[in-house]
């Protein structure tokens, strides 16, 4: 019988031994083992350290977004080989979406952060602290990826998504991951890692996996480690509790299964759309991956005037839940993900049952579709009922991990919360009700109890992601029981792998050492006006001091009947008495503007659009006759992705001071703006053609593809004469649905790809050249140029055909004639 491979210390292993057996949930057979015999797990945390960690934390947040972005499509593409497989693990197609696309999404998701990072390997926290009053003493924090690994022990239910919502995570933050899910479902986690590596979209040694027992592995880990766990609060408690976690004060989170319930406002009553979204959420919680998830509903808390139509409306919905072969289309449950499971599934239900009745289900009969349900992992959706839940508190404190959820009644609102709190601690609540009121004394009062509180009602239902659904973005992790940690949380999250530092020094010291200007750091003068630089050469700190402008009671008055803002400090001087004002003041957004008249270069440039305001303070007034300048100064860099047929631009912070004439500040500002990039091409025109041509021979070999130097010059002789209209007609091969993406490709920075087919390709490179030799194809090209250029010279708004991207300008063509030469000049070797 095959073995799991473990992948580690750079290569796959399997582990000595036969290793212990995993099954079919739904059949019941052997599919293969697991066994980590003979791996040494200290030198699996040191390779981890030092191979992929090191490369990791080299990388800017930039560089590691796009990289979980790029494994998230690369994954996408394979996920049917992972729904087949997922079947074994007894999940249906919906189940087996939420581990697989939901585990892609977080990839996604965290691929998405990067915008709020900055364009460096570690992040700034916070604003500036000024510690000297004068402003030359002063402190910022700093966030650094901890140079450790991280070890992450999963759980069964969830593969794939418990994975990779913890590694997207780690990544994001520079840290490498050894990945050691539950032995029983670690064949669906083995199948998603032989892929990420067979990808080779991370470093190596970014991640390992263990599958199967893990040994000893936390007697090796080290201060600058992190450690996650998911699964019982039993097992959790353990590993917590290891010497070495302790001496090391290694972080631990812990992520515990919890007794999470969700309660029907008394005003959801039968009839209203609220009773109808509760029934159907809980049955879906219940039945949902045969209930086997840590945000499961376990307590049903329910007004006690609606308890009998709940438990009849619950009954009605679980008899249409079928049970079976997942794989079926009609089976909307699956099983458990073993006889095992199953075992204990029943064993927790009878000890709830000691004082709770069983109102639906059964213990042993249960009717399956395309599956022997003596053979496979299954069992009946059981639903009981505690009416003394206040006293019998077996049911706050025994979870069955399986489609097991029990009844009781509230009185009051009051009563709702501290049976809510009688679970000491969950991951997750919800409370279904229309009334605003009721939701707020519910959250206010059980958020201390509770990781997350779902407020669910008609308004939002249909865009709910629901009560059991932890997401990217928000904190996933609870008090008390569920663990008392925290993972996930969108920037939040990536922070636990990243060390908090204090530094303290100038404002020019740390403007370096942050990336952020700081206020009173040193300027650096800029040699010319910076908005003529493109968004590569601007650097923190760049400045210019602009001329004076004098503000004139004209000026004042004009604003105001521009705007209409008649406040009588800009208008009405004879009300001035009292006030903080002493003459004619200038409007504050006056002032604002004034000052981009002064700062703002007026010539077409790299600097695309303003892009917005982020801050603005007016600290002292401007009075008429007053003078101000700006002093102009870039505050901080921020990528930016760019969209459809836009140039590639990123986000200059500019730091905006304002100065009357006795060089005293009476405004800042932070202003955005939208600058371009530069183009990773060399540019080739007319005026520079001949260089390049001149370095091209006939002796020239292509780095890639089957051209000859003579066939290359040809081909881009022949891109003039279409753009000129001078080539015979032919259709556009895009198909149009297709086409606006296609036409974004020449606005990026990406290179063409290598070998790539042109459409009106000549089919073979050997085939006979047009001209006489490569002198003469040179010769052509230059006339095909100068043709090009006098054509749209004359014919300046026409639109010519392209085979692959459509109508284009004269601004397009020049984009792709760029791209275009830099990649042939690149192919023969002429732009090293």
């Amino acid at each position: 019988m095959s073995k799991l491979q473990n992948y580690v210390n750079g290569h796959w292993t399997a582990g000595h031994g036969e290793g212990a057996p995993l099954f079919d949930s739904v059949t019941g057979e052997i599919i293969t083992h697991a066994s980590t015999e003979g791996l040494n797990f200290e030198e699996i945390l040191h390779y981890g350290r030092t191979t992929g960690g090191a490369k990791l934390r080299k990388m800017t947040f930039q560089e590691r977004g796009n990289m979980l972005k790029k494994l998230a499509l690369y994954l996408t593409k394979k996920k049917e080989l992972f729904y087949e497989i997922s079947y074994r693990t007894g999940a249906t197609r919906v189940d087996s979406w939420i581990d697989i696309e939901g585990g892609f999404g977080n990839l996604f998701a965290n691929a998405s952060l990067r915008k709020l990072f900055p364009n460096q390997p570690y992040d700034v926290e916070g604003d500036p602290i000024d510690l000297s009053r004068g402003g030359r003493f002063m402190a910022h924090h700093i966030l650094v990826p901890k140079p450790g690994v991280a070890v992450h022990i999963n759980a069964f239910n969830f593969p794939i998504w418990g994975m990779l919502e913890k590694c997207a995570v780690n990544w994001m933050a520079g840290m490498p991951a050894v990945v050691k899910p539950a032995t029983s479902t670690s064949y669906l986690t083995e199948a998603v890692v032989k892929e990420i590596i067979t990808s080779g979209i991370l470093p190596e040694g970014a991640l390992q996996l263990i599958c199967g027992s893990a040994h000893n592995i936390l007697d090796f880990v080290e201060s600058q480690d992190v450690v996650t766990f998911t699964g019982s609060a039993d097992t959790g408690r353990k590993l917590k509790a290891n010497p070495r976690i302790i001496s090391e004060a290694v972080p631990f989170n812990m992520e515990a299964d919890s007794l999470n319930c969700s309660v029907l406002g008394e005003d959801a009553v039968p009839g209203t759309p609220e009773f109808d979204l509760f029934v159907n959420q809980v049955r879906s919680e219940m039945t949902v991956k045969c209930g086997q998830k840590c945000t499961a509903i376990r307590r049903i808390i329910v007004p006690e005037s609606l308890i009998e139509d709940v438990q009849i409306a619950l009954g009605k919905a679980l008899d249409k839940v079928t049970i079976g072969d997942p794989r079926l289309k009609e089976v909307r449950m699956g099983s458990l993900v073993s006889n095992d499971q199953v075992n204990e599934v029943k064993m927790r239900t009878r000890e709830i049952a000691k004082t709770a009745s069983i109102v639906y289900g059964d213990y042993d009969k249960i009717a399956t579709v395309g599956a022997d349900a003596s053979k496979g992992a299954f069992i009946s959706p059981m639903l009981l009922r505690e009416d003394n839940p206040f006293k019998n508190i077996t049911v706050h404190e025994t979870e069955a991990f399986g489609p097991v959820a029990t009844l009781m009644p509230y009185k009051n609102i009051e009563e709702a919360v501290e049976l809510a709190k009688l679970g000491k601690g969950s991951l997750v609540s919800s409370i279904v009700t229309n009334s605003d009121k009721i939701a707020k004394d519910y959250v206010v009062s059980a958020a201390s109890h509770h990781g997350r509180i779902l407020v669910l009602n008609r308004e939002n239902a249909k865009q709910s992601t629901g009560h059991g659904s932890p997401l990217p973005q928000l904190v996933h992790g609870g008090p008390g029981r569920a663990g008392g940690g925290e993972e996930m949380g969108g920037v939040r999250g990536v922070k636990h792998y990243m060390q908090r530092c204090a530094i303290q020094g100038s404002p020019t010291t740390l403007t370096e050492i942050t990336g952020i200007y700081q206020p009173n750091s040193a300027y650096k003068e800029a040699p010319e006006h910076p908005f003529k630089y493109y968004w590569d050469d601007i650097e923190p700190g760049m400045s210019l001091k602009t001329h004076k402008r004098t503000v004139t009671d004209t000026d004042i008055i004009n604003f105001a009947n521009l705007t209409w803002d008649h406040f009588y400090a800009h208008t009405d001087i004879t009300s001035l008495k009292g006030s903080i004002f002493e003459k004619r003041t200038a409007h504050g957004y006056f002032i604002l503007a004034a000052a981009a008249g002064l700062f703002v270069w007026p010539n077409k440039g790299p600097v695309a659009a303003n892009y917005g305001l982020e801050e603005c303070r007016f600290l002292r007034p401007i009075y008429h006759n007053d003078t101000m300048y700006v002093r102009l100064t870039c505050k901080q860099k921020v990528e930016r992705d760019s969209r459809g047929e836009e140039l590639p631009s990123g986000i200059v912070k500019w730091f905006v001071e304002v100065f009357d004439q006795n060089d005293e500040l009476t405004a800042i500002a932070t202003i955005l703006t939208m600058v371009q990039k530069k183009s990773p091409f060399t540019e080739i025109n007319r005026n520079n053609i001949n260089e390049y041509l001149t370095k091209l021979t006939v002796n020239h070999k292509a780095n890639w593809g089957t051209m000859t130097p003579q066939h290359m010059v040809e081909h881009m002789e022949q891109q003039y004469r279409f753009a000129a209209n001078q080539k015979g007609d032919f259709e556009i091969a895009t198909p149009a649905e297709h086409l606006d993406k296609y036409r974004e490709t020449i606005f990026n920075h990406r290179p063409m790809p290598q070998g790539h087919k042109h459409p009106l390709m000549r089919a073979e490179w050997n085939e006979d050249l047009e001209h006489a030799d490569l002198p003469m194809a040179k010769m052509k090209l230059l006339e095909a140029m100068d043709a090009y250029e006098q054509y749209f010279k004359e014919n300046p708004e026409v639109r010519t055909k392209n085979v692959v991207f459509g109508m284009m300008d004269k601004f397009e063509w020049d984009l792709l004639a760029n791209k275009h030469f830099d990649h042939h000049f690149k192919q023969f070797g002429i732009l090293d």
